[in-house]
């Protein structure tokens, strides 16, 4: 199995960016059932369905193959943005961490871990680099983590499963825990 890079892509509107460039979508199998990939697009020439024009080759089957898929996701998050410079306000801003543990309210609130309070409340993250990891021990793949301390966690949280779970890469879940910190901003400025 190849290796390549796996680029999500945040849109506050996805479709704005499928409308740009004539891409098609990818297909995975879910429970033996083909259907079209959520997110997944290939703006390169890849073998399609004339009558469905999604992909004819699943997705991992088609990274195997050397067909490069592109996740273009919808962040509602990103709708609240009012321009780049704001944003870079919100990215450079450090969040208070601290209202995720203080108030279940505020927590459940935030993008992606809304639904985690009390494991929230355990492990308390305060930066980036912690919220990567808890991020990432919400996983299947990585929820043997979550009675670890954060030392504990650093250690094997970025290994891939060797038994195939899901699990998050590392430069999605800083990613994602970037999108956390400015929705954390986000939210302050209507309190």
């Amino acid at each position: 199995m190849r290796d390549l890079p796996d680029i999500d892509l945040d849109f506050a509107n996805r479709q704005s960016a499928i409308d740009l460039i004539e891409c098609t979508p990818a297909m995975m199998k879910e429970h033996g059932v083909l259907k079209k990939h959520n997110t997944g697009v290939y703006y390169t020439n890849i073998p399609n369905d004339p009558a469905t024009g999604i992909s004819t080759i699943d997705y991992k089957t088609a990274e195997d193959r050397g067909y490069f898929k592109l996740d273009l996701l919808n962040v509602a998050v990103y709708q609240r943005v009012k321009n780049e410079e704001h944003l870079d306000q919100l990215q450079a801003q450090e969040p208070i961490w601290e209202l995720l543990w203080k108030s279940k309210e505020f927590c459940e609130k935030v993008i992606h871990i809304g639904n985690y309070y009390d494991l929230i409340v355990k492990k308390q993250p305060n930066s980036i680099p912690q919220m990567a990891m808890l991020l990432s021990i919400i996983r299947p793949g990585k929820a043997h983590l979550q009675h670890k301390d954060w030392k504990e966690i650093a250690k094997t949280v970025w290994e891939k499963p060797t038994d195939g779970s899901y699990y998050f890469k590392k430069a999605h879940a800083v990613a994602y825990a970037h999108l956390v910190a400015v929705h954390i901003n986000l939210l302050c400025e209507d309190y």
